[in-house]
């Protein structure tokens, strides 16, 4: 192994694992971003770019596992460019060797099927009885209780694994060292304890699990078979019965007592349901529990998992890629030590699909144009070219391909966005207290690897104040080095900056009266006002119209 693929393989794996090791199964959304626990997104800017609706357009993995990674990578997208030029090679070569591709979509595809068992076992509650409930009438349910003493989940749950890793094992290896690195994950595990656990045998003694290696080869140690049905007991209990019924044919047959025997065995043979339900409720509670905990907390089942899901991941990437309309491209990811973004042709990832005659623009941030101001009318596209460009940006820190000609970005550190957000005020803080401190939140937590979004400054305060306030704000995040992008009608502000070559400006483009919806350069000074209050029936003529109409 080269110090490429070592790298490879040492920065693929997060800190934690999709598989939780407590006693409830994660759910697909549990990592989005919160106030006290978040990485390149805050809770606030997930929200305003709407990443729930990002991964509900791109997520097209079979497993949950895959689902789970494939939210965590748009909800805490990774900053580090060598881990996404691999997993960027990684679906290159997916693209390019159609073999390996079909290999893996079969493997997923067949192992999709019988995830939940694994599920199932590590995280069910077993009740106990004669019944045993279908395992596939829990999924979805937000506690897996089951009928039984698990014994069925416990065989279909290490069935799932042992033919996991037994599929693996025929897998072509490939040649990328991000998918070498999952593959090889999966194999691996076939030489864990956990698995060997899991593949059986396991023998039991004295509270403690022995797999085959461990057990003493001529100790003899009691086999845990994970069924109700126990054939040394029953057995035993046959011959049991046939002696004591020839004892009583053939010893007390002078007594014309024989049929005691037949009556012993009538109030005997009720009996043999309820012992072995208390055997079987010993094995959940002495055997499957503690196995299940041990499952649930071990690293490299976790890790094994993972991977799957990995893979996974990376062919709903791949589907994503071929169902864009319009084409799309891997961005060209590059390590700088300043934010950058380039892309030819963006369209917005949400948008595009539904809207056919989507307009792309272009996105120019770089070291020239690190702060942008966009100016122009309500309803001309400005919010969505900014949350084009957040998207796509999130998109390529994901390792996904982005709906644009050309895109090449240096990943941030941190993102933020910042809306208005009147609903939300602190107690005794008004609007423009409220707004700033989000600005200075973001100002002191910004690098010049960050990427920020404010839509509007200052509002709720007298015009020279905004104007003074947003011009001393800027400045700082330009000097800063921060990749700024500001929403604003305020072509005053424009104006004063533009003196001092601070800032580059794009407007809304417009038709006819109406927005086209392309960015131009340029800096608007018409409000447009007066055509959006008429389209929504509010135009000084609708009030005079509406007081006239009350004098009557």
């Amino acid at each position: 192994m080269n110090d490429t693929t070592q790298d490879t393989a040492a920065s693929v794996w997060r800190e934690s694992f999709i598989l939780s090791s407590g006693k409830n199964l994660s759910g697909i959304r549990d990592t989005r971003p919160t106030a006290d626990n978040y990485g390149v997104l805050d809770a606030k800017t997930f929200a305003a770019v709407e990443v729930d609706a990002l991964f509900d357009e791109i997520n097209q993995a079979q497993t949950l596992t895959g689902q789970s990674i494939l939210y965590r990578s748009l909800a805490r997208p990774v900053a580090d460019a060598v881990l996404l030029q691999s997993k960027q090679e990684a679906l290159r070569e997916l693209e390019s060797n159609p073999d390996l591709l079909k290999a893996l979509e079969q493997y997923i595809k067949q192992i999709a099927t019988d995830e939940a068992s694994l599920h199932h076992l590590l995280y069910g509650e077993f009740a106990g009885g004669l019944t045993t409930d279908d395992p596939r009438d829990k999924t979805g349910k937000d506690r897996l209780e089951f009928g039984g003493y698990g014994y069925r989940q416990f065989v279909d749950g290490t069935g799932f694994v042992v033919d996991l890793v037994e599929e693996a094992e025929a897998l072509p290896m490939p040649e990328s060292d991000y998918l070498r690195t999952l593959v090889q994950a999966l194999r691996d595990f076939a030489r864990s304890r956990t698995y060997a656990l899991m593949h059986g045998p396991i023998y039991v003694s004295q509270g403690k699990f022995m797999t085959r290696e461990e057990k003493p080869r001529y100790l003899p140690v009691q086999r845990f078979r994970p069924s109700m049905f126990k054939w040394p007991f029953i057995a035993f209990f046959l011959v049991f019965v046939a002696g004591l019924l020839l004892f009583f044919q053939n010893t007390l047959n002078e007594l014309v007592a024989s049929y005691v025997g037949y009556g012993l065995l009538i109030l005997v043979i009720p009996i043999i349901p309820i012992i072995l339900q208390a055997i079987s409720a010993s094995d959940r509670d002495s055997v499957i529990y503690p196995l299940q905990r041990l499952f649930r907390q071990s690293p490299e089942l976790a890790k094994a998992i993972e991977a799957m899901g990995m893979l996974d991941e990376l062919l709903a990437l791949h589907r994503h890629a071929h169902s864009i309309s319009g084409g799309s491209v891997l961005p060209e990811i590059y390590m700088d030590e300043r934010h950058t973004l380039v892309v030819s042709g963006a369209r917005n990832p949400l948008l595009a699909r539904v809207r056919p005659n989507y307009v792309p623009n272009d996105i120019v941030l770089d070291s020239d144009k690190r702060l942008l101001i966009v100016t122009g009318p309500n309803s001309g596209g400005k919010t969505a070219y900014c949350k084009t460009i957040v998207q796509i940006q999130l998109l390529a820190q994901a390792g996904a391909y982005v709906p644009a000609a050309q895109a090449r970005a240096v990943p941030a550190e941190h993102i933020f966005y910042q809306i208005p957000d009147p609903g939300q005020l602190e107690e005794g803080m008004g609007r423009f207290a409220h707004e700033l401190k989000q600005t200075r939140e973001i100002f002191f937590n910004s690098t010049p690897r960050s990427l920020v979004v404010l839509d509007e400054l200052a509002e709720g305060t007298t015009f020279e104040e905004k104007m003074t306030l947003s011009e001393y704000v800027l400045k700082g995040f330009h000097q800063l080095g921060a990749t700024t992008i500001l929403v604003t009608h305020n072509h005053e502000l424009c104006e004063r900056l533009q003196q001092e070559n601070i800032g580059n400006y794009l407007q809304v483009e417009f038709v006819s009266e109406k927005p086209s919806h392309r960015l131009i350069p340029g800096i608007s000074r018409v409000s447009h006002a007066d055509r959006i209050a008429s389209a929504i029936g509010f135009s000084k003529e609708d009030v005079a119209s509406h007081l006239a109409s009350l004098q009557e």
